[in-house]
């Protein structure tokens, strides 16, 4: 599209020249008309003024009694004439060479006043002066002494008389020839429609310059040009038309010089653009994309190699993108010993913080065994097994493969056999069930899950449990947007024995922080389960 948009103005350019040339031609033929009005009018008089001539030797003296015989045989004798008529002095036809119509108003025709009145010589387009089978002027001169009209003797030339020929070589192709009287109407013409309607406006501008030029429409609406030049003074007139060619048509006539050549031009700069753009660039280009997308894709072991082949300008692209990918690679490694080296000293600081929870409980160990009050040993005991979850946290985030998430099926099996192991009173007789659904969650959310089932599984063993043991199942199951964690035992306790105790009260705390609830639920006729239904970190985080 870009080369297009670039090689427009070419194209402007040829359409533009292509332009110019249609006017520049319509104009030249415009002229040609003008041209060939004058050169028609000038042998048109040069007809008239030869038979004004023989007009004048062919005087009422000479005719003699014999008129019409001898008219016929000059007529016969000399080519240019359809007619050769004498008249007398009231219009009517002494004589003639061929057959004249009958006009009774013929002595009252302009023309043949104009010779009662003392003209020498006239030229009209009367319709009813002559007989002729195409259309054609009369020209007459007066007979008789200056003092005594004695009639007039006439001749009749047709269009091909007067030699206005429409294949001039000043005459534009399709050209109409015709011949109009002083009122621009036309009386003659080689086809009618060819003219417009009767209009003078022309007729001033012709007597005065010797020519005219104007454009208008003929009869049938089509533009054409026309020329008019005087024939005799002004009173009849040469007329020329000549088609109007558009810019379209003239484009059909002459494809090859006008328009083909600015858009065959345009096609060749446009293939010759477009080969040379896709041979030198464009394929490079491709080349350079396809290495980009390995680039993409983490592959940064490739090098454009193909590349030094191209030209400077993209050798050079294709060196910085090199280079580029280099430098990635090189931050790359840096960036990875430094995750390395972060993920190593975060599972330092895990493993460290986990002994000293450890060491700690080891501590309240001591300290419990050197208490002889129960309710001591108690509260201790219950601190231990808070601290052991804590502890065991931090040695599930060490040793898992992430620092971040921990996976809560194994870490609920591993506290379940933690807790019970530190009972030894009662965990050789607990038979435990643990049935847990796979669900990755980040330390935050894990703390309080693990010390509610620290005080879940805390509660069981002080109330459910007896020197017979009995049996603990640990279940946690995900249910869409929400997951479950529920602790049962089959011992005689009842919801009612947790009572206000600083283990329901915890319990309680723990489900506000994970946004959940906690219920507690009695079986008959034995058992006690404790649930724990929270939302799943992936709802929290839609949520958010």
């Amino acid at each position: 599209m870009a080369v297009v948009v670039a090689l427009l103005p070419v194209l402007l350019l040829g359409i533009a020249q292509s332009i110019f040339a249609f006017r520049a031609e319509a104009d030249a033929r415009r002229q040609s008309l003008e041209l060939a009005a004058g050169h028609s009018a000038t042998l048109a008089r040069y007809n008239i003024e030869a038979a004004g001539v023989l007009l004048q030797t062919l005087g009422p003296g000479s005719v003699g009694l014999e008129c019409a015989q001898r008219l016929a045989d000059v007529r016969a004798r000399l080519n240019g004439y359809a007619n050769l008529i004498r008249f007398d002095s009231r219009g009517r036809v002494a004589c003639a060479a061929a057959t004249t119509p009958y006009d009774v108003q013929r002595g009252a025709r302009p023309w043949f006043q104009s010779l009662r009145n003392g003209a020498k010589m006239v030229v009209a387009a009367d319709p009813g002066a002559v007989y002729a089978n195409e259309p054609a002027v009369l020209a007459a001169v007066r007979a008789g002494a200056p003092e005594r009209f004695d009639g007039a003797m006439a001749a009749v030339l047709t269009l091909g008389d007067l030699k206005l020929e429409t294949a001039s070589r000043f005459m534009p192709g399709g050209a109409e020839v015709a011949l109009a009287d002083s009122n621009g109407r036309i009386f003659a013409a080689t086809d009618p429609k060819a003219f417009e309607a009767v209009s003078a406006r022309w007729r001033q501008e012709a007597a005065r310059d010797g020519s005219a030029l104007w454009t208008g429409r003929d009869l049938e609406k089509r533009e054409r040009n026309y020329s008019a030049a005087p024939l005799v003074e002004d009173n009849v007139f040469v007329v020329l038309s000549a088609p109007t060619p558009g810019l379209v048509s003239w484009a059909w006539i002459n494809p090859i010089s006008r328009m083909m050549l600015p858009l065959l031009a345009f096609f060749m700069a446009l293939a010759a653009v477009l080969w040379v753009a896709e041979r030198g660039v464009v394929r490079w280009i491709v080349y350079l994309q396809r290495v980009a997308a390995i680039y993409a894709r983490g592959r940064f072991s490739v090098r454009p190699l193909q590349a030094e082949r191209a030209p400077p300008e993209i050798r050079e692209l294709a060196n910085t993108l090199d280079a580029m990918a280099g430098a990635i690679v090189t931050r790359d490694a840096s960036l990875m010993d430094s995750l390395a080296e972060k993920d190593a000293l975060m599972r330092e600081i895990h493993h460290r913080v986990k002994n000293n929870l450890q060491i700690i409980t080891s501590l309240l160990n001591m300290q419990q065994r050197a208490l002889a009050d129960p309710a001591a040993k108690a509260a201790m005991n219950d601190t231990r097994q808070r601290i052991t979850a804590l502890a065991q946290i931090y040695r599930a985030l060490y040793q898992g493969p992430d620092l971040k998430r921990v996976d809560l099926r194994p870490f609920l099996e591993e506290l379940t056999a933690q807790l019970l192991a530190n009972d030894m009173t009662t965990s050789p007789l607990v038979r435990t069930e643990v049935h847990a659904d796979p669900l990755v969650i980040d330390p935050d959310r894990l703390a309080p899950i693990a010390l509610f089932a620290v005080e879940a599984i805390t509660n069981a063993q002080k109330h459910a449990f007896g020197p017979n043991g009995g049996k603990l199942e640990v279940g946690f199951h995900v249910r869409g947007e929400e997951a479950e964690l529920s602790i049962s035992d089959d011992g005689p306790g009842a919801a009612e024995s947790l009572g206000g105790g600083v283990g329901r009260t915890l319990m309680t705390a723990f489900a506000r922080q994970l946004r959940g609830k906690v219920t507690f639920e009695s079986h008959e006729p034995r058992g006690l389960t404790v649930r724990l239904i929270f939302p799943t970190p992936q709802a929290l985080n839609a949520a958010a």
